[in-house]
């Protein structure tokens, strides 16, 4: 029988490698931020700008699929320095971007790009977030304080990628943009590969491709609750919120562009970084040190269901409202940053279960199934968020989200303590 990998003395190796998901998650918010706002001053429908990010996320499904496996087999640092090396790649390949090439051309290029990146992304947070089942600390809440730190600050750091994507877009243009990011990336890489700890699991020979697909109802439950769970929010927050404010603050100048470039990416970059606080403080938010597992477990449909109130009711408010008006926007801003705080303990929530009804000797394999489906409902919510938003503006975008978020109580309320 297959022992478990001993668990390393390991802040040091913890702390190695939340930097280089930290460096990662920074170019991959502003290299979406980039994409979207870029193609969207060029002329680019709500449905075509989803079709940039499908094949990101498509990617995604299949690479958590297989980066379970994988880094079984290999190792956790293979995978690390792989998903570091392949987003450079997609950057670098990014800047070749020609503005003479016809639309056709420019979507099926950067689709394709945007899926290496996808593959990237994965490859990265499936070793991240595996790591920590093998190094954090098992007393005192350890594991659920170590991952929501992870997860946390990770989303923060991409809140300021937004913000940063949309700032040197407006300021420099797209391809020194790319450019400048795909060589910090490089830079990054370097240096963590050596300053990398040793004592993460080095991969095991013997790893097959069929335990990908888990037994355990639980995390097949909880792998679909995240799936309805990240599609509610991707269906409006991918396309439908970025080009509505866009409608809503742009005047059509070229300075009128930049001020909302920047509007727009502050916007997102302030929710994702409160996403990324919240998400970092849900164990003290929900007193984690005092509660059994089943206590969490019990918060875990509470605190959905307390999620679905906030799209249904702003969806409503859009839908009854006369037309934009500051007042409605700065409603809706409100609206959905609570929608952010209360996502973020639900994704926090999602993030301790799923490691919790893991174990060490096959972590890799259901947590890349979970990310999976993560994925899976990113892809859902991408695609949702382009032709909810053509056929019936952020209205259906929310009502959307609310539907999916009740779909992601029902499969919540069938999870059980093992």
């Amino acid at each position: 029988m297959t022992q478990a990998p001993e668990r390393p003395a390991g802040f040091a190796a913890y702390i190695t490698v939340t930097a280089a998901y930290w460096a990662f998650m920074l170019t991959d918010g502003a290299l979406r931020m980039l994409v979207l706002l870029h193609f969207h001053t060029l002329g680019f429908s709500p449905v075509q700008l989803a079709y940039l990010f499908v094949l990101y996320e498509i990617a995604g499904v299949v690479t958590n699929l297989s980066a379970g496996w994988i880094a079984a087999r290999f190792g956790l640092t293979s995978t690390l320095y792989a998903g570091l090396s392949l987003q450079i790649l997609a950057l670098l390949a990014l800047a070749r971007l020609d503005p003479a090439w016809s639309a056709t051309a420019s979507v099926i290029f950067v689709m394709l790009v945007q899926g290496a990146s996808g593959v990237a992304k994965d490859l990265a947070k499936m070793s991240s977030k595996s790591a920590v089942k093998i190094l954090a600390p098992t007393e005192n809440g350890g594991l659920f304080r170590w991952v929501a730190l992870l997860t946390g600050s990770k989303n923060a750091v991409k809140g300021a990628g937004f913000l940063l994507g949309a700032a040197v877009l407006g300021l420099f243009g797209f391809g020194p943009s790319v450019l400048t990011m795909a060589t910090i990336l490089f830079l990054i890489l370097v240096g963590v590969v050596i300053g990398m700890p040793t004592g993460l699991p080095v991969g095991r020979k013997d790893a097959k491709f069929s335990e990908v697909l888990s037994i355990n109802r639980n995390i097949n439950w909880l792998s679909a609750a995240r799936l309805f769970l990240f599609g509610a929010r991707d269906v409006w927050f991918v396309v439908g919120i970025p080009i509505y404010f866009y409608a809503v603050l742009s005047d059509g100048s070229e300075a009128g562009n930049r001020t909302t470039f920047f509007m727009i990416g502050s916007f997102m970059a302030v929710w994702t970084i409160l996403y990324g606080v919240v998400q970092g403080w849900a164990p003290r938010i929900l007193r984690a040190t005092s509660r059994s597992n089943a206590d969490i477990l019990v918060q875990a449909k509470i605190w959905v269901a307390a999620l679905i109130v906030i799209p249904a009711s702003l969806a409503a408010l859009v839908w009854l409202s006369a037309g934009p008006s500051p007042l409605l926007t700065a409603t809706i801003v409100l609206g959905l940053l609570v929608f952010g705080g209360v996502f973020a303990v639900n994704s926090a929530l999602h993030s301790f279960l799923i490691l919790s009804f893991t174990d060490a000797k096959r972590v890799t394999m259901d947590v890349g199934f979970y990310y999976m489906s993560n994925a899976a409902g990113r892809l859902a919510g991408t695609v949702l968020s382009g032709f909810t938003y053509q056929l019936g503006g952020l209205a259906l975008c929310l009502a959307t989200a609310a539907l999916m978020l009740a779909l992601s109580w029902l499969t919540t309320a069938q999870l059980r303590m093992p």
